[in-house]
């Protein structure tokens, strides 16, 4: 049996049996030509059907992923817009953006073009290119943000992620000139003054390793500056990977203004902490860095009071070599699309600080709001596109990155157990994933 895209073979009609949608009452889906058609207790099947038993499973739109790192271009020996898109639709997104710290850098209309017609092809999500702020991340001045944002890409959130937009002046630009076409600035908050030769959250764990500290403060400053001026100039503002106390207390205060500004916690920031570091394994190396368990604690309560608004993945894959190699010389970063949902549930779901309906909103609703994604996050009734994840909450298994469909295994959740099963992904109305597989054609 050989492995195609999904989107070469014909469009089933499948009727999804017993399952809740987002976490409530018992309903069957019916999806037929790319659809949810109805939605209701015991649909009849027609002819035609699969019938696939959700029962005991939740029903959540497709999954939006507003932070993920393909790689590609020139980077694919970490990882391909096909092995990333289906470690994507592994952990139940239908939808990714792509970041834009490729090589060459994707701060033209070709670069983006290139990588929206890649995504299509390969066909497991949809995949939303992000277009550089500035030209080649140098922080000196912008990129083409109207040629990529009226490109076939349609491109509307724009990032320089892995390094800041610095310079303030610079940054209140590109904030003025997106607002003609509804785009969203997504920035990195890190000074780099504070941060030079920086190795992990500075704290009392740093001090007792002897490792170059990085303070709270260098993300928090910049994140301050940048409400203001998104206030100034009235545009969207998003703050990517937030990992303070102190930053979702800036956050909470600029939305009591008025403020437009969202922002996303990373997966491993709702779980892990800078104890992990005491190992010196690299694979917790990570940017922003793995903070304290107070900081932890603050961004949980953050997502669960809705200062947070998103979940997004960072998922940032790198090859062995990257990371096999002494502390202060590995890459940083790790892989996050095949094990979002399942961090997520632990940390969130099964310790009642958020609902099934929460999730939808955090890492579905939310995600495709932010980045202007028309058919991703929508309601789960009749007519909308069928962008489907069937979720089983109830197995607990073992992490094991060689089951992975990323080109990497840089995950530190591996050997841990964590809770769900993706029992179906459906990107409008084909599967992708069946019972925690990649669809096999």
């Amino acid at each position: 049996m050989t492995t195609t895209t999904p989107n070469t073979a014909p469009i089933p009609t499948l009727l999804i049996r017993g399952g809740r949608p987002y976490g409530e009452d018992i309903q069957d889906l019916l999806l037929a030509d790319g659809r949810i058609t109805a939605v209701g207790p015991d649909l009849e099947a027609p002819e035609d059907a699969e019938v696939i038993d959700a029962e005991g499973c939740i029903i959540l739109p497709g999954l939006v992923d507003l932070h993920t790192h393909l790689r590609e271009p020139g980077g694919e020996e970490a990882e391909t817009i096909e092995s990333g898109t289906r470690a994507a639709a592994r952990g139940g997104f239908t939808a990714v953006h792509a970041m834009a710290n490729t090589t060459p850098v994707a701060d033209t209309a070709g670069v983006v073009e290139q990588v929206a017609r890649q995504g299509e092809a390969a066909g497991w999500c949809e995949v939303r290119p992000v277009g550089a702020v500035t030209v080649g991340l140098a922080g000196e001045r912008l990129a083409e943000l109207d040629a990529m944002a009226t490109s076939r890409a349609r491109v509307r959130v724009f990032s320089d992620d892995g390094s800041c937009v610095h310079d303030p002046v610079l940054m209140r630009r590109a904030l003025e000139y997106v607002k003609a076409f509804d785009g969203v600035i997504a920035q990195h908050s890190q000074d780099p003054r504070l941060t030079e030769g920086s190795q992990m959250h500075e704290g009392l764990v740093s001090a007792e390793l002897g490792l170059a500290g990085w303070p709270a403060v260098a993300e928090e400053s910049i994140i301050a500056r940048d409400v203001l001026l998104a206030q100034h100039v009235g545009s969207r503002l998003h703050v990517c990977h937030l990992s303070t106390a102190g930053s979702v207390d800036i956050v909470r205060w600029a939305k009591q203004r008025g403020i437009d500004v969202t922002c996303e916690v990373t997966p491993h920031h709702l779980l892990l902490t800078d104890e992990r570091v005491r190992t010196f394994d690299a694979v917790n190396k990570v940017n922003p860095p793995l903070r304290t368990a107070a900081d932890v604690e603050a961004v949980r309560t953050g997502l669960a009071d809705g200062t947070i608004d998103i979940v997004a993945t960072d998922h940032a894959p790198h090859p062995a070599d990257a990371k096999d190699r002494e502390w202060d010389q590995a890459a940083m970063g790790m892989t996050g699309l095949e094990t979002a949902l399942a961090i997520v549930q632990h940390t969130m779901v099964d310790e009642n600080r958020l609902s099934w309906r929460d999730i939808a909103r955090v890492l579905s609703e939310q995600p495709a709001r932010i980045g202007r994604d028309e058919d991703q996050g929508r309601p789960l009734q009749a007519g909308e596109a069928a962008n489907i994840l069937v979720w089983d909450p109830r197995p607990r298994r073992m992490v094991d990155v060689a089951e992975h469909a990323s080109r990497s295994s840089n995950s530190p959740f591996a050997g841990l157990e964590l809770p769900g099963l993706n029992r179906l992904t459906v990107l409008k109305g084909r599967p992708t994933v069946r019972d925690g597989a990649v669809v096999q054609r």
